[in-house]
C-alpha cells in the first residue's frame, strides 16, 4: 500500500512539474517549467490547496534517490572528452568556487535569519 502512495504522490509532483512546463511554454517564459513548477507547488502548498502529506512521501523517495538522477548528466561527458582535456580544470575551478560562495552566503543569510529569529523571541 505504501508504494501505491508513494507512486501516486511522484505522479502528483510530476503532473505539477508538467503544468509549470507548460506555463513556461504557453507564456515563453524566460524561466525553466521545473522552476515553474516548484513555484506553483510553493504557492498551492502554503495556500493549502495541496496538504503537504499529499507529497511528502513521494518527495522524500525523490530526495533519497536524487543521486540517480546525475549519472546520465555525468556518464554525458565522456561525449565531451577532448573539451574536459581542454576546459575540464577551468571548469572544476569555477563550479568549485561558485559552490564555495553559495555556501558562504547561504551560511550568511541562515545566520541573519536565526538572530532575528532570537530577536522576535
Amino acid at each position: 500500500m505504501k508504494w501505491i502512495i508513494m507512486i501516486l504522490q511522484i505522479g502528483l509532483l510530476t503532473g505539477i512539474y508538467m503544468i509549470g512546463t507548460f506555463i513556461s511554454d504557453f507564456f515563453h517564459l524566460p524561466v525553466p517549467g521545473s522552476i515553474v513548477g516548484l513555484v506553483l507547488l510553493f504557492i498551492l502548498l502554503q495556500l493549502k490547496v495541496v496538504k503537504l502529506s499529499w507529497v511528502e512521501l513521494g518527495g522524500s523517495f525523490l530526495l533519497a534517490e536524487l543521486l540517480l538522477f546525475f549519472v546520465p548528466a555525468v556518464v554525458g561527458l565522456v561525449d565531451y572528452g577532448e573539451m574536459m582535456k581542454t576546459y575540464g580544470l577551468k571548469i572544476i575551478i569555477v563550479v568549485s568556487i561558485s559552490t564555495l560562495i553559495v555556501m558562504f552566503i547561504t551560511g550568511v543569510v541562515a545566520e541573519y535569519i536565526s538572530k532575528r529569529k532570537e530577536r522576535s523571541i
